[in-house]
């Protein structure tokens, strides 16, 4: 069976944040992913992730720009990435997450393509211990953003050449920029070290969209991929609700 995360930055957003943990690990899931926990001291998660006996799957980085900027600034010429990744390592010596997401932000051309190369190998440098993906976010609903592609992804990995960043495969994004997640799967199966389910159009709970789950769970499965499988919905009410697809696997 599948080892699955719950998803706390979407999941349970009617309990307060800390009470979160506690109904995943009912809920049956093993794992939790915070998209980005700087506002609550690590410590304060640690023991809520601990109380519930779950490991920590995954958080983003960097922290977000909260003057205004979207999320995420790998891409973006500057100084700050290095500076604020520092943050983020203090973060990962508590929390310990098993993969950190860095984010490129917005922006296009070759100065960003350089920069996040750049910035991708100085975090995998300076934290070789720790496991780091990216993830292409399609246009629709983040446009502007630089990682836009799964091809654009395997030659970014390619470049950045370091055996701690991989790629994180996510259903809805995957449908959404090619339209056919399962054909997408297939391609990039043999690097994605993390998965993300998500139903399209919407990003609801699976079996709400158009995407064949079935078929993809099945792949997954004889791709071989025996890692997480993280629950990053919207679901539509209690979230409770949402979760008869985890009975079907």
């Amino acid at each position: 069976m599948p080892r699955f995360a719950a998803n706390l930055s979407l999941l349970w957003t009617e309990l307060p944040y800390l009470d979160r943990f506690a109904a995943a690990a009912d809920a049956g899931f093993e794992g939790a992913e915070v998209l980005f926990p700087y506002d609550i001291a690590a410590q304060d998660t640690r023991r809520a992730l601990i109380a519930a006996g779950l490991d920590f799957v995954l958080m983003n980085a960097p922290p977000p720009n909260y003057t205004g900027g979207t999320p995420g600034f790998a891409a973006l010429p500057g100084p700050r990435f290095e500076r604020d990744i520092r943050r983020v390592l203090r973060y990962t010596e508590v929390l310990r997450p098993r993969f950190v997401h860095i984010m490129s932000g917005e922006a296009e051309g070759a100065d960003a393509h350089a920069t996040f190369i750049a910035n991708l190998r100085h975090a995998a440098d300076q934290a070789p211990e720790q496991r780091f993906t990216i993830e292409p976010l399609n246009p629709g609903t983040f446009p502007g953003y630089f990682l836009n592609d799964y091809a654009q992804a395997i030659d970014i990995l390619d470049e950045v050449d370091r055996p701690n960043v991989g790629l994180q495969y996510d259903t809805f994004h995957a449908q959404e920029i090619t339209g056919d997640a399962l054909a997408c799967w297939e391609r990039v199966a043999d690097r994605a070290v993390h998965i993300q389910i998500g139903d399209a159009p919407g990003r609801g709970a699976p079996g709400s969209g158009a995407l064949d789950f079935a078929a993809l769970f099945e792949a997954f499965r004889t791709s071989g991929y025996d890692g997480w499988i993280s629950a990053e919905y919207k679901p539509e009410g209690r979230t409770e609700a949402s979760l008869d697809w985890m009975t079907a696997q």
